[in-house]
């Protein structure tokens, strides 16, 4: 069986490196994107960034059999909204043809159980509508009126969302391409490790996230088999769906409220 080609973004460092780590010590190709330091070195966070990064996979890859899209940021910043929500539908959308042309196509997007939160309403809607000045703006307008902690939680509510509305459509589906999301709880990546180290940061995360299965941040290597599950070729079945890897967060904080 011939090695899949696999695009990882958000390669650099975290779950990303984990994941790309992770498919090759499995001898899959990985084409890692990042900031600086990947072997496609991009940001996601512009449009012009994400034409490059896809026209440099289109140039070493004819067909891709996996991406996995971990790139984000948490920074409460209007900004935010264009990384981890247009950063990674454009560049899915752009790479749409060469998933078509694998055999067993598999998408996969981190989200995280904050989409479980409320979220702002207008951003969430600016970003469904594909509207990323209108969603950059709205965010902008969090900031100046003390919302800033909801942007992190709105992107990520709108990917989630994006992935429910998308994965059953004739473009997705229809050419079966699987597209699937794992939202983790808290995990020790670079983003959250400082805060978690801090007291009073801990208290705030174990509050906004509670993990009654463990009261522990979740190692990076069940991100990693979430990930892996979802994206391997004999998940046939599975689609438009989002796994919470979360020590039972998603469960306490929506209880059997999502039916």
């Amino acid at each position: 069986m011939r090695r899949r080609r696999c695009v990882v973004t958000g390669a650099g460092s975290g779950i990303g490196a984990a994941v790309a780590t992770s498919f090759r010590e499995d001898g899959e190709e990985v084409l890692g994107v990042d900031l600086a330091g990947a072997d496609i070195d991009a940001d996601l966070a512009g449009q012009s960034g994400r034409e490059a990064a896809v026209a440099e996979i289109a140039t070493r890859y004819d067909a891709v059999d996996v991406i996995v899209a971990c790139a984000g940021s948490a920074r409460p910043v209007p900004e935010t909204v264009s990384v981890n929500f247009f950063g990674v539908v454009r560049l899915l959308e752009g790479l749409l043809p060469r998933l078509w042309r694998a055999e067993r196509p598999r998408v996969v997007v981190i989200t995280s159980v904050a989409a479980v939160h409320r979220a702002l309403r207008s951003v969430v809607e600016a970003c469904l509508t594909g509207d990323e000045h209108a969603a950059v703006t709205e965010a902008r307008r969090a900031v100046d009126t003390g919302k800033a902690a909801g942007i992190y939680t709105s992107s990520k509510q709108a990917l989630a969302r994006w992935v429910r509305r998308s994965a059953p459509t004739s473009q997705w589906a229809g050419n079966g391409v699987t597209l699937n999301a794992v939202g983790p709880g808290v995990v020790l990546t670079p983003m959250i490790e400082d805060q978690w180290r801090d007291p009073v940061g801990r208290k705030a995360l174990t509050e906004q996230v509670p993990m009654p299965l463990t009261g522990e941040p979740v190692d990076v290597g069940q991100i990693v088999r979430a990930v892996r599950f979802l994206a391997a070729p004999d998940n046939e079945a599975i689609t438009g769906q989002c796994l919470y890897v979360d020590a039972g967060a998603d469960a306490t904080l929506r209880t059997d409220s999502c039916w």
